[in-house]
């Protein structure tokens, strides 16, 4: 069977039909000279061939979403939230490091995995679930995008937010360079907001004593506590960056071997090891910065009343108030950078959801406008009708959305890394399935009981007509159960689907070595991956 390629001149690639346990994996039959290819020999050089697509899902970790709930949680409760961070950086590892390693062994990132697991309806529906975050994940860029605007060019909020529109036009310039040059930029970027927000440690001088045993020691105080915490747990794990991560280890081609797929794990957790833990320390400086500065006893009046409802835009002035002009500038162009980046991975996510689940590929270009429009009108209404106070109060929101929506990719996740047809030798140890299952139990027990308990809350002390309350009771207490039904759906069905692995076993490799020569054999990127463009559909005069 061979393949030549398209009109468009792009390489396409269809899975062949013989026997061999990797047979069926969406490869691609001609390499490409943008490529990442991993040498194949044992040594620790190999990890820089694997460093950048943790740096892509680190953005997720702090975009403008994460400094919008940072700063709230500096504001009203000082440094006490900051164990919340430190549980949700080591919860991110781990589910991270799994959605990397399904992509790795398999071949094949969560989205496809869904389409080929699950019912036709179920599977549309979790699409509609995973777009859905996408556009809460991109509310908060758009916003927080505007925001870094008007405080370095004092742009309208409003302006600033169609504005964003144009960064389509840079997506556009970046894909023609393909992803390893788009790692090394998001990389640049993270490193700039790392470099701002210790800047602006400096400035803001916290008691480092207050700040260890606000990492170290749980505390929820308040009636607020609770709420504002889960605004930061879905800030930090957010669901689309599961779809990504599986995506992005696509781009390398790695030996097709168990232990060229081991070490590739391996590398893929350090690496995201490193990521995660510099999008950590940014939001430790964030959350740091804001209690340190909205806790100041010379605070006037006015900054009082700005930390009551501290937004991004608040901040701006908050901290050009008390720590000086440069600080607020910094805060600008670290909040600039954070959109911007964010913008990308949001994009590409949102590609890859809609390419796995419906076998879907559009031009980048429509993807991206698609999802840009579809956050731009709630984030343009209200910045005209509620002003930044109204925006900021969007993204906790919008962040809070991505909390209740993540065990709709979290579950599918634990279940394939735990499945052994799919993963092979590669599955999750014993230990790591309870592990992850605990922090996924955990995750969607604290959603639930906020989900329940607010509710009732609202009904409680609304002032509104007994029967108006029954009714919404009504409505309410069913949704919670559909989203409970859904949930138990996804962890009580056993998994049908079977996945030809890349990974080999040993008397397996060996054959494959015997009948290639001594050569190394790998198993070649995901063209869709290494472009970051999704390949076009082959017509039958495509294959001979």
């Amino acid at each position: 069977m061979a393949i030549t390629g398209s009109g468009s001149g792009q390489p396409q690639f269809i899975s062949s039909t013989g026997n061999r346990s990797f047979s069926n994996a969406p490869l691609i039959e001609n390499s490409d000279t943008n490529q990442v290819v991993v040498p194949d020999r044992r040594s620790w050089k190999n990890l820089f061939a694997y460093m950048g697509p943790g740096f892509l899902v680190s953005i997720a970790y702090i975009d403008p979403g994460n400094f919008e709930t940072d700063l709230q949680a500096g504001a009203q409760y000082k440094y006490e939230l900051l164990w919340i961070i430190l549980v949700a950086s080591c919860a991110a590892l781990v589910i991270q490091s799994m959605a990397a390693n399904l992509g790795v062994v398999t071949g094949k990132h969560l989205a496809e995995h869904c389409r080929t697991e699950y019912p036709r309806v179920p599977n549309f529906i979790l699409w509609i679930i995973a777009e859905i975050a996408i556009v809460a994940c991109d509310i908060p860029e758009v916003i927080g995008t505007a925001f870094a605007l008007n405080m370095l060019f004092n742009i309208p909020v409003w302006i600033g937010v169609l504005l964003t529109g144009l960064s389509t036009l840079i997506l556009l310039a970046l894909q023609q360079y393909g992803v390893r040059k788009l790692e090394f930029l998001i990389a640049f970027l993270v490193f700039t907001i790392a470099a701002c927000f210790m800047a602006e440690l400096g400035y803001a001088k916290p008691d480092a004593k207050e700040v260890t045993k606000g990492l170290f020691v749980p505390e929820l105080k308040g009636n607020g506590a609770t709420g504002l915490a889960i605004s930061l747990l879905g800030a930090m794990v957010m669901p689309h960056n599961l779809f990504l991560h599986s995506a992005l280890v696509l781009s390398r081609k790695i030996p097709r071997s168990v232990r060229g797929i081991k070490e590739a794990c391996s590398f893929y957790m350090i690496e995201s090891a490193f990521a995660l833990s510099v999008a950590f320390l940014i939001n430790v400086c964030v959350i740091s910065v804001s209690g340190a500065v909205c806790n100041s006893s010379n605070l006037n009046a006015e900054d009082q009343m700005s930390c009551q409802n501290l937004d991004l835009n608040e901040a701006s002035f908050l901290l050009r108030n008390v720590l000086g002009k440069w600080s607020s500038k910094l805060f600008g162009i670290a909040l600039l950078a954070s959109g911007q980046s964010s913008t990308i991975t949001g994009t590409y996510a949102g590609q890859y959801v809609m390419q796995g689940f419906l076998d879907l590929r559009l031009e980048p270009w429509i993807r991206n406008m698609l999802t840009r429009c579809l956050a731009i009108v709630p984030s343009l209404i209200v910045a005209v009708i509620g002003g930044s106070a109204g925006a900021g109060k969007l993204i906790i929101i919008a962040s809070m959305i991505l909390s209740f929506e993540l065990p709709f990719a979290l579950v599918p996740l634990l279940k394939f890394a735990s499945c052994k047809t799919k993963m092979g030798a590669h599955v999750n140890s014993t230990m790591i399935s309870a592990v992850t299952w605990v922090i996924g139990t955990l995750i969607m027990a604290i959603n639930i009981y906020y989900l329940i308990t607010g509710f009732i809350k609202l009904l409680l002390h609304s002032h509104i007509e007994i029967v108006a309350k029954v009714f919404l009771g009504m409505i309410g207490f069913s949704g919670m159960a559909i989203y409970l039904a859904g949930i138990a759906y996804l962890v009580l069905r056993k998994n049908t689907e079977a996945t030809h692995l890349l990974a080999l076993t040993a008397s397996e490799n060996q054959q494959m070595t015997n009948e290639q020569g001594n050569g190394p054999i790998y198993s070649l990127p995901r063209e869709d991956i290494v472009s970051m463009q999704l390949p076009q559909r082959s017509t039958p005069a495509d294959v001979d």
